[in-house]
């Protein structure tokens, strides 16, 4: 019998792999699902808005067209190349929110759009560029994030810079997102918990501060806190969503029948749409949802755990971070548990923005997850991470940052 020695090299390249399969289902299944409900809660809307009702479900499709194909350019480009592109990316990135806030028209109160229909938001492609953006800077950074003046001051002026353009908007919701997610990227690269504590202050202050300086802000304060002591007095929307739900009940009065998105329900094609969702599909169609959203994140953080290297696994924890966090805090919205927010619902929502950046951070995902090179890890790479996450809890009690005894050259396959 033939043997062939092992050599161990951890600076080979990663060989490609197949896609996911089961988050191609998951994403496969968000699709379509989307694509039914969003017919569904469209049509009245689209035909008063626009004179078509298929006008905005057909926009969807547009854009469900041109983010797949970004999805699988991203998926076949090989995400370690970020590392040229994420400067010019964030430049362009922040050249497109100062051109919002100066020629962009005011529409519902806010100075978010490109284009005259509210697709084009470049406040949703700053959020998937931020998580680029930041993953790469904290990857080259790894080693000296002890350090304040190259670790949580670069950090805080890099979130504030784009944090501060989105919310002069204003979008609270979206500037709070870029801010989270930039934290829990510092936390998982194996930030100092010192200065996590102290960013969290800091973040809490601010954020106490917007919510007094920002008379939207302290509305949605103000009505979030009196929906908790009376349903009743919760503002018009959160009211009129949960009029939806309980319309809804156990199993829903069926696809189409929605009576709520033709009296009153605020835009049920946007924010609203979970609240049709739940009135349509009842109880049983919700937890549906939540459970292919909860799919979805459970193998992103498994793409994440088999990551070639740190890069990788900062880069599928922040994307699926953000996409489940987008989803829960509409959910939440739409049942009163959190102050109203505009975010969208991921996959579900009409928004060309929205679904493109999403798309996109899924094509990454898929770029990740193609990349094999277990071992390739190096322990000095890992050991500031591992000590802050542990993302191997979902296959097993091993942690991440458990040190591999190094395979040595002469060892052979035992036959």
């Amino acid at each position: 019998m033939g043997t062939r020695a092992f050599v161990t090299d951890r600076s080979f390249a990663a060989k490609p792999r197949g896609f996911d399969m089961p988050l191609l289902v998951v994403v496969v299944a968000l699709i379509v699902f989307g694509l039914v409900m969003l017919f569904s809660a469209s049509w009245d809307f689209s035909f008063g808005a626009y004179g078509d009702p298929m006008h905005m479900f057909n926009r969807q499709l547009i854009w469900l067209g041109l983010g797949a194909i970004g999805a699988l350019i991203l998926a076949f480009f090989d995400y370690h190349h970020w590392r040229k592109f994420v400067v010019p990316a964030m430049a362009a990135t922040i050249v497109l929110l100062m051109i919002v806030l100066i020629t962009s028209d005011v529409h519902l109160g806010a100075k978010r759009n490109l284009c005259a229909e509210g697709s084009c938001q470049p406040s949703e492609i700053a959020k998937l560029v931020s998580i680029l953006y930041l993953s790469v800077w904290l990857y080259s950074k790894r080693e000296h994030l002890h350090d304040v003046t190259l670790g949580l001051i670069p950090l805080g002026v890099i979130l504030g810079i784009v944090g501060g353009l989105i919310y002069q908007q204003p979008d609270l919701s979206a500037a709070a997102t870029v801010m989270i997610l930039g934290g829990v990227l510092f936390f998982l690269a194996g930030g100092d918990l010192k200065q996590i504590g102290v960013l969290l202050v800091v973040a809490f202050i601010a954020g106490w501060l917007i919510v007094q300086i920002s008379a939207t802000g302290k509305a949605r304060v103000d009505d979030f806190i009196a929906g908790i002591k009376d349903p009743l007095q919760a503002s018009y929307h959160v009211r009129r969503s949960f009029e939806a739900i309980v319309n809804g009940g156990w199993f829903g009065v069926g696809i189409g029948q929605s009576k709520s998105k033709l009296t009153g329900l605020p835009v049920p094609p946007t924010d609203s749409i979970f609240a049709v969702v739940t009135e349509e599909l009842g109880l049983f169609g919700s937890l549906a949802l939540i459970c292919l959203y909860a799919a979805l994140v459970w193998r992103g953080y498994m793409i994440a755990r088999r990551a070639p290297d740190m890069l990788g696994t900062l880069l599928a924890t922040g994307l699926v971070i953000w996409i489940g966090m987008e989803a829960l805090v509409n959910m939440a919205v739409m049942v009163g548990l959190l102050p109203f927010a505009g975010n969208a619902l991921p996959f579900i929502s009409a928004g060309g923005s929205n679904l493109v950046a999403t798309l996109g951070a899924i094509g990454i995902l898929f770029n990740i997850s193609r990349q094999k090179g277990e071992g390739t890890r190096t322990d000095e790479e890992w050991r500031s991470y591992g000590a802050a996450a542990d993302l191997r809890w979902w296959n097993g009690r091993r942690s991440v940052s458990r040190p591999r005894r190094p395979q040595r050259t002469h060892e052979r396959p035992q036959r």
